[in-house]
């Protein structure tokens, strides 16, 4: 007898929970557009509200990474078609390089959410093996970005660990100045429980991830298989709805 292959279908339940995050985030955007227009007045930077949010919204792609690919490891994706997803997710991070750098050349966006997934799609690809030992990891990891100011001060200013080169990294004394940065440490962390969180729920609780939804969430399960083309498109449009706004007042 043949062995049946694995099946390639989608997981409405994981997409609908990322398009929940893709709504919220285009939410943020906007507000952030508004203040950048200067028709509210915010401090995204400091103010909880924005940054607990900010966190958040990351928090939850990432953990909806992770669930895509303990899918994609049950499901035996093959390397070319992961190097075919990954090769779009860093082409897209480079334009959103470059159209930053036009827009915020001060503080353009060179490590940001983008750039961390593509580096953190190779390191969960490659231990996806390490079952239950992905909690302990992520914790592990979470742990040295809360520690890494302390380790600084005691030991001295690392100083490499906060430029450019290496700051990607997150073991960082200080924040670099840029628009988007979600370095390693501490976001490899919520991947790999997300990834451990996929691999049980597939194994323990395969209802929880492969069952219907209700019709009324079936436009986030559209935007959760398009996500990656609304992150690229959501903001263009906003920007330029605004300034046609603007333009026209």
């Amino acid at each position: 007898m043949t062995p049946t292959a694995p099946s390639r279908a989608r997981h409405d339940r994981i997409d609908a929970l990322r398009g929940a995050a893709i709504v919220w985030m285009t939410a943020f955007h906007f507000c952030f557009d508004l203040n950048y227009f200067r028709w509210i007045r915010q401090d995204f930077l400091g103010d909880p509200f924005w940054t607990t949010q900010r966190a958040a919204i990351v928090s939850l792609f990432l953990f909806c990474a992770g669930l895509g690919q303990a899918v994609a490891h049950a499901q035996r994706q093959g390397w070319p078609r992961f190097w075919r997803r990954w090769a779009q997710i860093a082409g897209c991070a480079a334009l959103v390089t470059a159209g930053s750098a036009l827009m915020f050349p001060a503080s353009f966006i060179y490590f940001g959410v983008l750039h961390g997934i593509a580096v953190m799609l190779v390191v969960v690809r490659l231990t996806a093996g390490w079952g239950a030992w992905l909690w302990p990891a992520g914790a592990a990891a979470i742990a040295l970005a809360r520690v890494a100011p302390a380790v600084h001060q005691a030991v001295g200013h690392l100083q490499a660990f906060d430029g450019r080169w290496l700051n990607w990294i997150g073991f960082i004394a200080h924040k670099p100045v840029t628009e988007d940065y979600v370095p390693l440490l501490p976001w490899l962390g919520v991947f790999w429980w997300g990834m451990a969180a996929g691999q049980w729920l597939l194994r323990s609780r395969p209802a929880m991830v492969q069952g219907p939804i209700p019709r009324a969430f079936a436009p986030l399960a559209w935007m959760g298989r398009h996500s990656l083309a609304w992150y690229m498109v959501h903001q263009p449009v906003l920007i330029g709805a605004l300034m046609l706004v603007q333009l026209a007042r």
